[in-house]
């Protein structure tokens, strides 16, 4: 800005100078050519007056009394005198403008330019009472000649001019940009600066309002997005056209076991499968689309939208969800389909033999008792596997509304194991109960329940003179329940499915022992519905170790639920 203002005072100060001389020289040339004119005018009739005053005898007339030209010249045109040519040397004048005005109006004027010296010369005529023609001339210099003898001047003038104006030019640049360059861009007060920049100055104060407020707003969406997208259990990822990788969250990397990406990278760098590439292409086609990877043991399922601007795709959205639990509940609820069929069918199978043979009539007498009892148990097993089943149902669809109240874990583990005593004596089992009276909040029915089949489970798969141990304690925070056992064990591959409905570790040794598989489901279910801790420790042929942990303000299965809905 400094050099422009610099530059456009020194233009217009030459302008200036310029415009100026031309102007001068202008006036000047028509001053002295009008003064001219006139001077030769009053001449020329001064010199006519003299000639008519003349008489031959007397002393000849001072004609000249400056350096113009005097010429006499007939009415025909014949030059007869001419002060500074002899007169045969001229030709016929008679065709001059300013002699044909002199003839018929008695004086006349003309201007021409020589072809030869460029000089232009005036001509005045007057007609003398002979019938003569008296004109004088005059030559003046053109605006050429004028201009080329003050050129010298002029220019030394205007060099004069534009040092002169660079000096005032450097200082007035100074003094000009000085109060802009120091104004505070940052607090755009407009003290001691122009009052022309006032109104950009407020301005610049509204927009710098309005962009500071946009920042903060934009800042705190961002802000919003990060903490929405990081605490997303959903993974999250955001490409554009070329596959270049532009956004994502915390998860997706977790899910993927994908290293912290760079940028530029292509979103088909970080899964190289065939599925996820077809997907990715798909849905920057404008198509929804949709996969499953399996890594590990882990399920995701992807799912991509394209991200559309009017009527072009701009990018990707994927969103990417661990489906480990929904494919694992899927595969469980097919074996659980499986297995139900199967233990049903078993004792059906037996009871419609056994009745078959008894409806034929071949059976004998004697046997009829021994086939009704087999029918009969295997009834029994079926009505045992059916409440079972029932329990799990009312306790994973939490549609059973039951009475909570306090329940001493003591005296409940007291009375299951005098109702276990037999069972226990039959296989040389020892019980044992340890502790002291506790109370926890819960379901009587359902309590009673998951320590029966804890006991149940820990008598028959006991060893002979083997021993359970049921230990109930008051800590600070709850109240633990432990039972104990020094049985056949579980492996520890086994350890993490035996709660799984109908998953037995030693199936022949389950089918000689008896049972329905549910016992440990049951026991599972009933903890969660009172926000009870479960835990399992286990070593093979030294016994297992099942722990119930109840806090002192369980969580309400049923109103968590319908919290949720």
């Amino acid at each position: 800005m400094y050099r422009r203002i610099f530059r456009s005072i020194c233009l217009v100060a030459l302008s200036a100078v310029l415009v100026a001389a031309a102007l001068i020289l202008g006036v000047v040339y028509r001053h002295l050519k009008d003064q001219s004119i006139q001077n030769l005018t009053e001449e020329t009739r001064a010199v006519a007056r003299e000639l008519e005053n003349w008489n031959e005898g007397d002393p000849a007339p001072v004609l000249l009394s400056s350096g113009s030209r005097l010429t006499i010249i007939a009415p025909d045109g014949t030059v007869l005198f001419d002060s500074q040519r002899p007169a045969e040397e001229m030709g016929n004048h008679g065709d001059r403008e300013e002699v044909r005005q002199a003839l018929v109006t008695g004086s006349g004027s003309a201007e021409r330019t020589s072809a030869t010296t460029g000089m232009g010369t005036y001509y005045y005529a007057v007609q003398l009472s002979s019938g003569n023609i008296l004109r004088m001339s005059v030559t003046y210099l053109n605006v050429a000649a004028l201009l080329g003898s003050v050129l010298g001047p002029t220019v030394a003038i205007a060099i004069a001019a534009v040092g002169l104006s660079a000096m005032l030019a450097m200082g007035l640049s100074r003094a000009i940009v000085e109060p802009l360059n120091n104004l505070d861009l940052d607090h755009p007060t407009g003290k001691g600066v122009y009052e022309e920049l006032q109104p950009l100055l407020q301005r610049l104060v509204r927009q710098r309002r309005t962009i500071s407020e946009q920042l903060v707003q934009a800042n705190q969406q961002k802000e919003e997005f990060r903490l929405i997208t990081e605490n997303m259990s959903e993974g999250f990822l955001v490409v554009d056209s070329a596959t270049r990788l532009l956004t994502y969250n915390g998860a997706a990397l977790q899910m993927l076991g994908l290293p912290m990406p760079r940028p530029g990278d292509s979103v088909l760098d970080l899964n190289r499968t065939e599925d996820f590439r077809q997907m990715v292409e798909r849905a920057l086609a404008g198509e929804h689309s949709s996969c499953t990877i399996q890594d590990d043991s882990r399920s995701y399922q992807m799912m991509a939208n394209p991200a559309t601007q009017g009527d072009s795709v701009i990018g990707a959205v994927i969103v990417i969800l661990d489906v480990t639990e929904q494919t694992e509940r899927e595969r469980l609820r097919r074996e659980f389909t499986a297995n139900v069929s199967h233990e049903l069918k078993t004792p059906l199978t037996s009871i419609s033999g056994f009745a078959e043979l008894m409806k034929s009539g071949t059976v004998a007498a004697a046997d009829v008792v021994d086939f009704s009892t087999t029918i009969y148990d295997e009834a029994q097993r079926l009505i045992v596997l059916v409440n079972d089943i029932i329990k799990l149902s009312e306790l994973d669809e939490g549609e059973q509304r039951y009475e909570w109240e306090d329940v001493d874990l003591y005296g409940l583990s007291a009375e299951i194991l005098h109702r276990l005593a037999p069972a226990a004596e039959r296989n040389s089992v020892t019980l044992r109960l340890t502790g002291g009276s506790a109370c926890a909040r819960g379901v009587p029915k359902i309590l009673d329940e998951m320590i029966y089949n804890l006991c149940d489970n820990a008598i028959k798969y006991n060893k002979q003179g083997g021993s359970v141990e049921v230990s109930v304690l008051r800590t600070v925070s709850g109240v633990r329940l432990t039972v104990r056992d020094t049985g056949i064990g579980i492996p520890l591959a086994h350890q993490s499915r035996v709660f799984e409905r109908f998953y037995r570790v030693d199936k022949s040794h389950s089918k000689e022992i008896g049972g329905t598989g549910l016992g440990l489901s049951i026991v599972k279910h009933g903890a969660m519905y009172h926000g009870a801790e479960l835990s399992l420790e286990s070593a093979v042929d030294r016994g297992t170790t099942v722990t119930l942990y109840f806090r002192s303000k369980p969580r309400d299965f049923l109103a968590a639920k319908e919290r949720e809905i």
